[in-house]
């Protein structure tokens, strides 16, 4: 039983929170930014959108990465309230190598990796990708042979030729998507990506790691190799939800069951 009538949601965007409200009779505070907040004896408190002041709620909305989120997510979670996604969860995902060290322990995908301090050097003999910063959106990656020198902390590993894809969970629906791109670098963004059809195997994985690191939805991305083997490349804590309307409509319908539960 919600006590306030007033949820918050922080990061949506304007025509998904259009949607929301029209489907949420309480009250909202709405935030594209990160708010300030205030947690006191297991209440939330959150600034008001417009005014001077917080205001208590019962749930929590929370789509987006940020660059100083970390410590907002971690307030989220020592609150431990009503909070889509789970907090705790997302503070584990948030730093991409902490994350990808987790989900190794749970995939039967892995693959070695190496790591590299910032301004230190590393001799690969094979093609090598590097990996760096917390931004989950095919950026900070580095395709080496040779002497390399990495101007920041990085996790190093094997290129794997073969065909990029992700596997996406939420709620009780799951998609594969193929990765596309004109270089070695694949995402989900460009107009040849698309959805595919769904590999047991792969879906499988992503919902034993899914349900071992308690998260509410998430976004996998695999190599399948051309001799047929595959890798867990890493984990998406906030995947892309408006990239696809179908994925989009069945976060709207997750979100809205969710503050009206």
């Amino acid at each position: 039983m919600q006590t306030y009538n007033r949820i918050a949601l922080v990061g949506i965007e304007q025509e998904e929170y259009e949607v929301i409200r029209a489907n949420y009779s309480g009250l909202i505070i709405w935030h594209q930014a990160l708010p300030k907040i205030v947690v006191k004896d297991q209440v939330l408190y959150m600034e008001k959108a417009n005014g001077v002041g917080m205001l208590p709620v019962d749930k929590v909305v929370y789509y987006g990465i940020y660059d100083n989120d970390f410590d907002f997510i971690a307030g989220l979670a020592i609150w431990n309230g009503d909070c889509y996604p789970n907090a705790a969860a997302m503070l584990d995902c948030r730093f991409k190598i902490p994350c990808l060290v987790k989900a190794l322990t749970h995939t039967q995908f892995s693959a070695p990796r190496g790591f590299i301090s910032a301004e230190a050097s590393m001799n690969a003999t094979e093609d090598t990708v590097a990996k760096w910063g917390n931004w989950h959106c095919g950026e900070n990656k580095h395709r080496f042979t040779g002497e390399w020198e990495s101007e920041f902390t990085a996790t190093t590993e094997a290129y794997f030729e073969g065909e990029a894809v992700r596997i996406m969970v939420l709620g009780d629906k799951h998609w594969q998507i193929k990765l596309e791109g004109e270089t070695w670098l694949k995402s989900i963004h460009p107009n040849s990506a698309g959805f595919m059809p769904v590999d047991a195997e792969l879906l499988a994985d992503t919902l034993h790691i899914q349900k071992a690191m308690q998260m509410d939805m998430i976004g996998n991305d695999y190599i399948v190799g051309k001799d047929g083997k595959k890798y867990l490349l890493e984990v998406n804590h906030i995947p892309n939800i408006t990239r696809f309307e179908a994925i989009r409509e069945a976060y709207l319908s997750t979100v809205i069951a969710f503050i009206n539960g």
